[in-house]
């Protein structure tokens, strides 16, 4: 794996900011971390980019340990924290140029401009930061994170203050991104969520309450499936429940049913209805989302 964090706690003073976690992150694969305000999952990211020490546990990035070797580390990792720092006086292509030296970047130049490109700056890279909006000062923070190359990208928010257009491009980036490298990427945007990621750690109050493909964690944390079906006529509950794996049946509406099942019903339920005679005018399933899990984990 890229990233492993095992037994991981942050104590500061009394407090416990993270409270024994333990996960892991693979190459090829975007992580959603995930997690209210306050949860621990900033404290989490600054342990693994070296930017705090743990209190205790262990951390590790491409099998370099956190601890004892840092620079190695930060080697690694590309890093877009949530409120994203940069120097407001330099002009968008210089500070590349300055992150690339700090990087000691093998042919500078040509990186730069596939930064650029690939992050959309192309109009805005003889600019002063200062002068940009919100969204690019974001694309400014992500060509800053990648342009060393890294095996690891951290990124905390990296949408935020984005306009629609600009959303679906980065998101469209991070999901390539994804597909070689390994993504570890935090937002309270759910739809995000479950458009980009491909497994989902869930922390809340500094303890881990979830770490699933967003498919099982459905499955783990709802149980049951529901099927919604709707018919041309009236249907006894009695002849629903009779249906193999059929556990519970409720009207939501006139003909319309709510079915509880543990698995995929749909071609059980239409050969009822061909045995039956009867018409299915809808039959789908309602598949619950990472916001109904996420707030499922995290009320109190």
């Amino acid at each position: 794996m890229s990233v492993s964090v095992k037994d991981l706690t942050k104590e500061f003073g009394t407090q416990k900011a993270v409270d024994n976690i333990s996960f892991e992150a693979n190459k090829g694969e975007v992580l959603g971390f995930l997690g209210p305000n306050g949860a621990g999952k900033t404290t989490t990211m600054k342990i693994i980019t070296c930017f705090l020490p743990q209190s205790s546990g262990q951390v590790s990035v491409c099998g370099h340990d956190v601890e004892e070797e840092p620079i190695a580390v930060r080697k690694r990792i590309g890093y877009l924290p949530e409120h994203n720092p940069l120097y407001k006086e330099m002009y968008v292509k210089e500070y590349l140029n300055f992150v690339a030296r700090l990087h000691k970047v093998s042919k500078p130049k040509s990186r730069i401009d596939e930064m650029i490109q690939l992050t959309g700056l192309e109009r805005e890279q003889h600019k002063l930061i200062g002068t940009l909006s919100k969204g690019y000062r974001q694309r400014v923070g992500l060509a800053q994170a990648m342009i060393h190359n890294p095996d690891v990208l951290i990124l905390d928010e990296p949408t935020s203050g984005l306009d629609p257009n600009q959303l679906a491009e980065i998101r469209s980036l991070i999901k390539e991104i994804g597909k070689e490298k390994t993504v570890i990427f935090s937002t309270h945007i759910m739809q995000e969520v479950q458009a980009l990621c491909d497994r989902v750690v869930i922390i809340n109050k500094g303890k881990l309450v979830a770490n699933d493909p967003i498919s099982v964690l459905k499955q783990r944390i709802f149980g049951r499936q529901i099927t919604i079906a709707l018919f041309d006529q009236n249907v006894s509950t009695e002849k629903l429940l009779n249906i193999k794996e059929v556990e519970d049946a409720e009207m939501i509406e006139e003909n319309r049913w709510q079915l509880y099942s543990t698995t995929d019903i749909r071609k059980t339920l239409f050969q009822f209805a061909v045995q039956e005679k009867i018409n299915l005018l809808e039959l789908y399933p309602q598949t619950s989302t990472v916001e109904d899990v996420f707030q499922k984990l995290t009320r109190n």
